[in-house]
């Protein structure tokens, strides 16, 4: 009775947040080129506020930053979905793996995002850090969402062999994935390892990793910039 009871909850909270628009911190121009950036677990949308300053980008650059649909036990801050770090660490590692699960969440949070991004203008650069840059490349990776680059900062993969049946069709997106090597949160190897694989089958990639842990330094920053200035957006567009 009781996880009858727990199934039904849980379907009622998802039916809520789908009905809901994301809520979104709009800054910078009117664009385009529009940067769309994804928080991480247990963050908020305005704690992309404190990078404005070290942004260098085209001058009519549209900055959104999307504050994900799920409350968390901490005050004012979100998640993507329940990610549950600690109960999908295999046994003898030290590191949550989702590399091989395929969490309803994050096809929820693929869709309400996808639904904000149908109105705004593109060309569209998608990305985020943590949570927020695994729900970029499922959008990616699992969608045929019109996008101009991708940026992933201190990610890791979700339902891996899923994503890699879609790269084909993202042979000419460009993919940005910057990582620290000391990250204590998500394992610095198997981005690594992903980011040779996407370059193996073909990918535009640039690999950034550095000497840092689970953060956005301002050399991440820096090459954020210098991503997004050799975008090559189509003709007629900035």
């Amino acid at each position: 009775m009781i996880p009858l009871l727990v199934a039904i909850a849980a379907s009622l909270l998802w039916l809520r947040l789908l009905s809901a628009p994301l809520r979104a911190v709009v800054h910078g121009g009117s664009g385009p080129p529009a940067l769309v950036l994804l928080h991480g677990f247990g963050s908020r949308a305005e704690d992309w506020l404190q990078f404005e300053s070290k942004l260098a980008l085209p001058a009519n650059t549209q900055l959104i930053y999307l504050q994900a649909p799920l409350r968390g036990p901490w005050s004012g801050r979100r998640g993507w979905w329940w990610l549950n770090l600690n109960g999908h660490v295999p046994p003898g590692e030290a590191f949550a793996d989702y590399s091989k699960i395929h969490p309803p969440g994050i096809q929820v949070a693929s869709r309400l995002v996808r639904r904000y991004l149908a109105d705004v203008k593109e060309p569209i650069i998608l990305g985020g850090f943590s949570q927020g840059a695994m729900t970029s490349a499922e959008i990616a990776f699992h969608s045929d969402q019109e996008l101009a680059g991708l940026i992933l900062l201190s990610g890791t993969t979700v339902d891996e062999e899923g994503w890699a049946e879609h790269f084909a069709g993202r042979r000419h997106l460009p993919i940005f994935i910057a990582h620290g090597r000391r990250d204590p949160v998500l394992p610095f190897d198997r981005m690594e390892r992903f980011a040779a694989r996407l370059k193996a089958f073909g990918l535009n990639v640039t690999w950034l990793p550095f000497e840092g842990d689970h953060g956005i330094p301002d050399e991440v920053v820096a090459g954020m910039n210098a991503f997004v200035l050799q975008l090559q957006f189509p003709a007629g567009r900035p």
